[in-house]
């Protein structure tokens, strides 16, 4: 059974969501948090595996509710679910923690599909959301401290970079487990390293 708190300010969505969440035998919504800071109140004593939090809320926001929830002792899974897709919030979002986000819109069986992933530790993003993840990841800089990956490489790399592990990463960008393996085998090969934490070290260490 997978445990769940939703934290959003308004009670008709919060109603919805529940709804939606009690069709699925799986999972069980154990409290609810009209803002951040009560959702982090509620995560500490109800210890709930997922999270689905809006970003925007009053008395505390998204954003910095994301980062203290991933500091708890047993921190939960977060799946942002808002209606804002622009980039700078997008990618806040993923900086603080969460592991996956969708739209508010989103079909039901979109969000069922993002709210199972997330709990089990994938990464999920709405159709829209990939899509900027992945422009973002193919825009290459000015000068590139990798010039011999290739966008494919460079993406899984960046993916990495932020603690993805190959699943997750095959999640986000829509590619198979094997896929992802041949491209870390690449990347391993191409910046003459022997483990994911040399890797990771590197593009760090660029800026990635």
């Amino acid at each position: 059974m997978i445990t769940a708190l939703i934290a959003d300010d308004h009670p008709l969505f919060r109603r919805g969501l529940r709804a939606l969440l009690g069709t699925m035998g799986e999972v069980e919504v154990v409290g609810e948090a009209t803002n951040g800071a009560e959702a982090v109140t509620l995560a500490a004593s109800l210890r709930p595996q997922l999270i689905l939090l809006d970003l925007h809320m009053p008395g505390g926001d998204g954003l910095t509710a994301i980062r203290r929830l991933t500091a708890l002792p047993q921190p939960p899974h977060i799946l942002v679910v808002t209606m804002v897709s622009d980039d700078d919030s997008v990618f806040a979002a993923l900086r603080a923690g969460a592991r996956g986000y969708v739209l508010k819109d989103a079909d039901e069986p979109d969000l069922i599909r993002a709210v199972l992933a997330v709990a089990h530790g994938e990464a999920l993003f709405s159709p829209g959301v990939a899509a900027r993840i992945m422009t973002f990841f193919s825009a290459r800089p000015a000068t590139d401290p990798f010039p011999g990956l290739t966008a494919s490489e460079r993406n899984v790399l960046q993916l990495m970079s932020r603690g993805l592990s190959n699943e997750a990463i095959a999640g986000s960008l829509g590619l198979s487990a094997k896929t992802v393996r041949n491209y870390v085998s690449n990347v391993f090969a191409k910046l003459h390293v022997a483990s994911r934490a040399e890797a990771i070290a590197r593009a760090r260490d660029a800026g990635l």
